[in-house]
């Protein structure tokens, strides 16, 4: 027969709550992180939770924001970084009337070149490709696993230079800054950008519209690549 005493030492015990582990509670997550998962969900990055890098200077991507479109850049060269979802968000109904877009870069699937580059992927840690467009001398990475695209800072003057040679850049100026005062967006991001704002925007609708659509081309160049 038990006890008094042992009886309330048994309650004592039922009542006496095992203490968990504390979860680390992080402050509000990323954005950047928050797109990680996205491809990490997809199978298609190694790691979420490690800084993606800049594939030139391997410094840490920091996040700008256009249009509802969030773009990651480094902070010492000012190469972009687009990621796929991102173009697809930027699309709008009104850019179906961009007659200015009918221009000849990444327009022919014949003109294409591709060679192995030297660069990481920022997402998914494996080399991207370099791709080369007729006598334009634009060279773009591309990651042809997540589908990313790699702007160097010399390669985003090189094609407004481009826009301006060989386009008529008068009406496509006034065409994204007419759409720019139309959203009043504010635009988040390095003042160097800032103040290139109508020419990043140019950039983003020219990624989106010409050289995104282009990716099962690029594929298929890649695959055809010796080994």
């Amino acid at each position: 027969m038990a006890t008094k005493k042992q009886n309330k030492k048994q309650e004592k015990i039922k009542k006496v709550k095992i203490k968990k582990p504390k979860k680390e509670i992080s402050s509000l997550e990323s954005p950047e992180t928050t797109k990680r998962k996205k491809l990490a969900e997809r199978g298609l990055m190694l790691d979420v939770f490690t800084p993606i890098k800049c594939p030139k200077c391997k410094t840490s991507l920091l996040s700008s924001l256009l249009c509802n479109v969030e773009v990651d850049y480094c902070p010492k060269c000012l190469g972009l970084w687009f990621e796929e979802e991102e173009l697809r968000w930027a699309k709008d109904e009104k850019d179906k009337n961009l007659k200015w877009l009918d221009i000849d870069l990444w327009k022919d699937q014949t003109k294409f070149k591709l060679s192995y580059g030297i660069r990481i992927c920022p997402s998914c840690r494996v080399p991207l490709y370099e791709v080369y467009y007729g006598k334009s001398g634009i060279i773009v990475d591309v990651c042809n696993l997540c589908h990313g695209i790699w702007l160097d800072r010399g390669e985003f003057i090189k094609i407004i230079n481009w826009l301006k040679g060989k386009a008529d850049y008068e009406i496509i100026n006034n065409y994204i800054k007419n759409l720019f005062e139309e959203f009043a967006e504010i635009f988040i991001g390095p003042e160097t950008l800032r103040e290139e704002i109508l020419d990043f925007l140019t950039i983003l609708k020219l990624l989106n519209y010409k050289f995104a659509v282009q990716h099962p081309a690029i594929s298929k160049i890649i695959s055809q690549l010796p080994k």
